[in-house]
């Protein structure tokens, strides 16, 4: 398991922060520059070491008091007398890019991927999400292009009734699939004036271990990529942190992402409702159905359980009307 993004740097302060990770839950402390991360149960009766404090770089149990240092390490048992005994926790290692905090386990070298944009310091926008539905499905719902017409109509599209002949490539990899759209001049919907006039190409991957990016591409280069890094949020919600990224444009991308973000939280809110409708109104036990343009589900599902999606080794291609 790689480094997941768990929390916006912004909501981590002087107190103890709890959240997510491989579902289970883990505790993230300030210790100095550094941020630690231990599992959020104290060893001595699995208390939640979240609703303690922090000094001087140990966080304190609420039940009894134990002090734990950030390797996981017992440092003080409160009216102990003589020696204390070996305590230790398996830390996990955390760090900040770009505002977000990720964790991974302990020993993992490679450095988090946080978005695409490359060269000059991208303008950025972050966005923290709980969604009810599984990461499956939250990210199939943000790389599903043909919803857009229906569940974001006017702001994605649907404020025009034309619709184009797009071409549809999937390809792949170990842990990634990714499909690029070519044929689509532009969105009719609120958001496509904010971004370009010239726009060719639009993908939507996912890769391993949950992350769903899109990626809008016009004549100059990349013009806007958000990027949501996912993961599961108790039995069946989706935590998410959305990363909006776009060239800086000599300070039009500052205006551009002024404007698009409360477009992209409304967007947000509408996915939110319709993952919970229809979560809330899905049989147990019932599986969907799998139609023939939803193209990247079967591939997200598989590099989920840790297998290779079809792509990787079947490449496919088709064409849909959007």
């Amino acid at each position: 398991m790689s480094w997941v993004a768990v929390a916006l740097s912004r909501t981590l302060g002087r107190r103890p922060l709890r959240v997510m990770h491989g579902g289970t839950p883990v505790v993230l402390f300030r210790d100095g520059p550094a941020i630690r991360a231990l599992p959020d149960r104290c060893p001595h009766r699995m208390a939640p070491l979240s609703a303690g404090k922090v000094t001087g770089g140990l966080i304190t149990c609420p039940y009894h008091g134990w002090q734990f240092d950030g390797t996981g390490r017992c440092r003080a048992i409160p009216g102990q007398i003589g020696a204390l005994p070996v305590v230790q926790m398996t830390a996990l290692q955390a760090t900040e890019r770009d505002g977000i905090i990720f964790v991974a386990p302990p020993g993992t070298t490679a450095q988090p991927f946080t978005h695409a944009v490359s060269g000059a310091p991208p303008v950025l926008r972050l966005v923290e999400s709980r969604t009810r539905g599984t990461v499956l499905d939250v990210a199939e719902n943000i790389l599903d292009a043909t919803h857009t017409h229906y569940t974001h109509r006017g702001i994605l599209r649907g404020l025009s009734a034309k619709r184009y002949t797009v071409r549809v490539d999937i390809t792949g990899g170990p842990d990634w699939v990714e499909a690029r759209y070519t044929g689509e001049d532009r969105q009719h919907g609120l958001v496509s004036a904010l971004l370009d006039d010239d726009r060719s190409v639009s993908v939507g991957r996912f890769r391993a271990p949950g992350i769903a990016e899109l990626e809008f591409w016009g004549k100059g280069g990349l013009k806007l990529s958000t990027t949501f890094h996912l993961r599961p949020d108790g039995p069946d919600h989706t935590g998410g942190i959305g990363i909006l990224a776009g060239p800086r444009d000599g300070g039009l991308g500052h205006l551009k992402a002024a404007l698009f973000l409360p477009f992209f939280r409304i967007a947000l809110a509408q996915d939110r409702r319709i993952l919970r409708l229809c979560a809330e109104n899905a049989q147990p036990g019932q599986k969907p159905v799998i139609g023939p343009l939803d193209i990247l589900r079967q591939d997200i599902a598989l590099i989920l359980s840790g297998q290779p999606p079809r792509a990787a080794t079947t490449p496919r291609s088709l064409h849909m009307l959007l």
